[in-house]
């Protein structure tokens, strides 16, 4: 954006000055929290769009320290939500994922109870509950993208995701 139109839309130029001036070090206090160049481009980003929230009359003393605390709890909150995933999706390891060593005759049977198992524990589930699932592990979807597709928070999405691959594991089982 330009400094004419982020003024002129009510944005605090300062704040917009200070987060150019300072990205590379918002950068990599992110990537010391995240670990990853790339996921702590990503919170700069969100960090980014986030200081043109702030309205151009919200009075900021330390304008360093406010970007600094923005991107340390975006960052914080985008690793609390990656460890969290990685513990709720590890359902490769519980026996979701297909198997690509079927050769046989007998892991070709199994391959396709395993589906049948699947595709029974899917239809019980309700139709949202369903299309949550589907998006994220068939279309790939973020649960953020499915969030907004559906009409519901983040937070719904990552329950209904949830109890989606509860009912999988104990049709399963």
């Amino acid at each position: 954006m330009r400094p004419e139109s982020i003024q002129a839309a009510g944005f605090d130029l300062s704040l917009h000055q200070h987060f150019i001036g300072q990205r590379q070090r918002l950068r990599e206090a992110a990537q010391r929290i995240l670990g990853c160049p790339y996921r702590a481009e990503d919170v700069v980003q969100d960090a980014y769009l986030k200081i043109h929230e702030v309205p151009a009359s919200f009075d900021i003393r330390q304008p360093q320290a406010y970007l600094l605390r923005i991107v340390r709890n975006l960052a914080i909150d985008h690793h609390r939500r990656s460890a969290f995933e990685s513990d709720v999706f590890a359902a490769e390891e519980d026996g979701l994922a297909v198997h690509e060593e079927a050769q046989g005759p007998e892991a070709i049977a199994i391959g396709r109870q395993t589906l049948a198992c699947i595709s029974q524990a899917l239809d019980s589930l309700p139709a949202r509950t369903r299309r949550a699932f589907e998006l994220y592990r068939l279309a790939g979807l973020s649960q953020r993208e499915i969030a907004a597709e559906l009409g519901v928070s983040v937070t719904l999405v990552n329950f209904l995701i949830r109890d989606a691959l509860a009912s999988c594991r104990q049709h399963l089982a």
